[in-house]
């Protein structure tokens, strides 16, 4: 919506998400088949840890499936562009869930060897399908206008987020029943059939969304003639997500940190489901409320929020106040998560949008690792308040970058003026 265009005067709902036609199966689909990602990790790295009685291997499994996936994914994304989701999601699904089943296989019982589950591991990482941008990009095809296209963003933001809650608690469930490996078979099962029913639903029969060849090799985003990093949209909204992963990445270790030094260890994960309660609360209200503002300027906001909450944490004097700052800053993380996939997706042609967005998920989870790592450099050396503080510096800093692009901001609140004109009836 352009900056001068009046806000409606009442947001589209939810359930007008749901009800475009074809949306509820294939949300349904996707969210299936990332159900996966949120069990396979822990199950992972509690059946490597099984099957060798190692913490260092299964964290060196662990990284080495974590950095293929994450860093590879853009050029998984760009074989979506290419070649379509139909024709590139399966060879891909069933790819990750074979190695899967493989990795459950041999952790079922102990003594395999780290070298063979390194290569597994990583293997299966290669494999990783983008879900998350794939269904990104078929909203954006689905609901092309720009109000109901925020809101379903807004609305795959926070079912995402309670993805990733409940998958570690189904993981809890079955190590209640059986052996770890067994959460890694469950995930190799729901991305393959998460997956396969995606792309069978009719919102991507007829080419629902296949690449747009023509369309990607036209205008002045086109990948060709410009990287997607050079892409003043694309870069902005990546630095923004790579800055909300580096805060979310040491708040984990620091929310740890803090709970065991209080004497409180186990109400870590208390303080961790407070951060996803308040983004999901954010989430949904983001996507509730009407803005007049064009999503490139208020792309930096829910950074400053979340850097400012952040900086606050640190100065809790127990584990309950340290519970409501930080379910404040998790009010700020949807956000500024959907609306960095807004601008990286209005930002590019329709060709390549799901490598856009690929580089966002990307520079979130990147930023998450490294977060985490040099937080823990710091965590033994300096006082909470220190340490939470230095959290909050990349929120702030890539706030203030972005702020600093007032030429960058108007040429890409004039493309989405363009495109809101072109989706109006």
């Amino acid at each position: 919506m352009s900056p001068s265009s009046p806000a409606p005067s009442r947001a589209p709902s939810y359930a007008a998400v749901l009800r475009t036609p074809h949306a509820a199966r294939a949300f349904g689909s996707a969210l299936l088949g990332r159900l996966s990602y949120g069990m396979v990790p822990l199950s992972l790295m509690l059946a490597v840890n099984d099957a060798t009685g190692s913490y260092s291997v299964a964290g060196s499994v662990m990284a080495l499936f974590g950095a293929t996936s994450v860093f590879l994914s853009p050029a998984r994304a760009a074989l979506i562009d290419r070649y379509g989701p139909r024709r590139a999601l399966p060879p891909m699904a069933g790819s990750y869930a074979v190695l899967l089943a493989a990795l459950a296989y041999v952790t079922w019982r102990p003594g395999v060897p780290p070298v063979l589950l390194g290569v597994l591991a990583m293997t299966a990482g290669v494999c990783t399908p983008p879900l998350g941008p794939v269904m990104r990009t078929l909203w954006s095809r689905l609901v092309p206008e720009r109000e109901l296209l925020r809101r379903a963003y807004s609305l795959d933001g926070v079912a995402e987020e309670l993805l990733f809650v409940t998958g570690p608690l189904l993981v809890g469930v079955v190590i209640g029943l059986t052996v770890p490996a067994a959460g890694v078979a469950i995930g190799s099962v729901l991305v393959l059939v998460g997956t396969l029913a995606l792309v069978s639903s009719p919102a991507l029969r007829g080419g629902g969304a296949a690449p747009a060849a023509k369309e990607a090799g036209a205008g002045p985003d086109a990948p060709g003639r410009q990287r997607l990093l050079g892409v003043v949209g694309v870069r902005h909204a990546a630095l923004v997500a790579a800055a909300v992963g580096l805060c979310l990445g040491g708040l984990d270790l620091l929310v740890v940190a803090f709970a065991e030094q209080h004497g409180r260890g186990s109400a870590a994960a208390w303080v961790l489901a407070a951060l996803s309660a308040g983004s999901a609360v954010g989430g949904l209200a983001h996507g509730a409320v009407p803005w007049r503002a064009s999503n490139r300027a208020r792309l930096p906001w829910p950074a400053v929020g979340l850097g400012a909450a952040l900086a606050v944490a640190g100065l809790s004097p127990d584990v309950y106040v340290l519970a409501g700052v930080v379910a404040a800053a998790g009010v700020f993380v949807a956000p500024a998560l959907t609306t960095a996939y807004l601008v990286a997706d209005e930002s590019v042609a329709e060709g390549v949008r799901t490598r856009a967005g690929a580089w966002v998920n990307t520079a979130v989870n990147a930023g998450s690792s490294v977060g985490t790592a040099a937080v823990g450099l710091l965590v033994d050396r300096l006082s909470p308040v220190v340490c939470f503080a230095v959290a909050a510096v990349p929120a702030l800093l890539c706030a203030a970058v972005v702020f600093r692009a007032p030429a960058a901001r108007g040429a890409v609140d004039r493309a989405g003026a363009a495109r809101d004109a072109v989706s109006r009836p």
